[in-house]
Formats: structure tokens, sequence, C-alpha cells
């Protein structure tokens, strides 16, 4: 890989951490156990989709975590890393070889809700920042949070790339 190339995902990464630490800072919906709903399972799907897995993994994990650290909840910061990060990378390894697959958009969105969902109800307990019996009050609207998201982050990537076909040569 030329230095070129590798500056311009770093950069991309940079950007897209930003990118997704907004989408999760811009809309907060308290949750039942203290933490919230936001868009940014949106952000993680249009950068695993548009960069690659690797790419999502890096952004989508930094974003969420660093949302968390400036945004009042330091202590989700490395569950939304590790959840936000395998979510990204999922669902960038599914559509990596046709992200224009309905089926294979389909099937990254179903693992996402699955990834998000129970990420955080197996982590949040695991971590001690809940017990299970609360941590399952949050299911449902994680699981909101990442279906709907995976559908804003799918057309956002869609529109994008129908304006810029070169977005699927920033794979990595």
């Amino acid at each position: 890989m030329t230095g070129n190339r590798t500056a311009l995902r770093i950069s991309l990464i940079a950007i897209m951490t930003a990118i997704v630490a907004v989408f999760t800072l811009i809309i907060r919906i308290p949750s039942p156990i203290g933490g919230y709903i936001s868009l940014c399972d949106a952000a993680v799907t249009f950068v695993a989709y548009a960069f690659g897995p690797f790419s999502g993994f890096i952004a989508g994990g930094l974003g969420a975590a660093f949302a968390d650290l400036i945004g009042g909840f330091p202590q989700w910061a490395i569950i939304s890393f590790i959840v936000h990060g395998v979510e990204a990378l999922v669902m960038g390894l599914v559509v990596r070889k046709n992200s224009q697959s309905v089926a294979m958009c389909i099937l990254a969105a179903v693992l996402a809700v699955v990834i998000v969902s129970g990420g955080y109800l197996l982590l949040t307990t695991l971590f001690g920042l809940t017990v299970f019996s609360e941590a399952i009050l949050e299911v449902p609207g994680n699981i909101a949070q990442s279906a709907v998201g995976a559908v804003i982050g799918l057309l956002l990537y869609t529109g994008v790339r129908k304006a810029y076909r070169q977005l699927d040569s920033l794979r990595w």
C-alpha cells in the first residue's frame, strides 16, 4: 500500500470516528437503567458498508466510546467500544463482497440487532453495571436502535454511493 493510500485510510477512520461520536451524541433518549438510545448504529452501519469491516470496527468502536466519555457516560465506554466495534466488523464482513445484495444487507441488519441487544445485555451484567433483571429492560430499546440504525445507515450508504461511485474503492 502506498503512503498516500495509508494516509487516506487513517484520515477516513478519524473522520468516521468523529461522525459516529456526533451521531451518538446528537439525539440521546434516556433508557431505564441509566444508558441511552441514539443514532449511533446509523453511523456504524454506514461506516461498515462504505469503508469495510476493519475501518468500521475502529471508527464504530472508538466513536461510540468517545461519545460515552465526553457525553457523561464513562462507565459505558468500554462496553460501547466492544459492542459497536464488533457490530461494524460483522456487518462489514457480511456485505464485503456484495454490499448491493438485499439478502446480505438484511442478514447484516439482523446480526447487528443480535450483537447490540445481546452485547449490551451480556456485558452490562458481566461488567457489573447492572443486574440481569434490569439489563433485560434495555433489550427492546437496543433492538429498536440497531434496527432503525441499520436502515438509516443503509440509506445513507446508498445515497452517498450513488453520488460518489468510487466509494467502494475505499473499503478496507
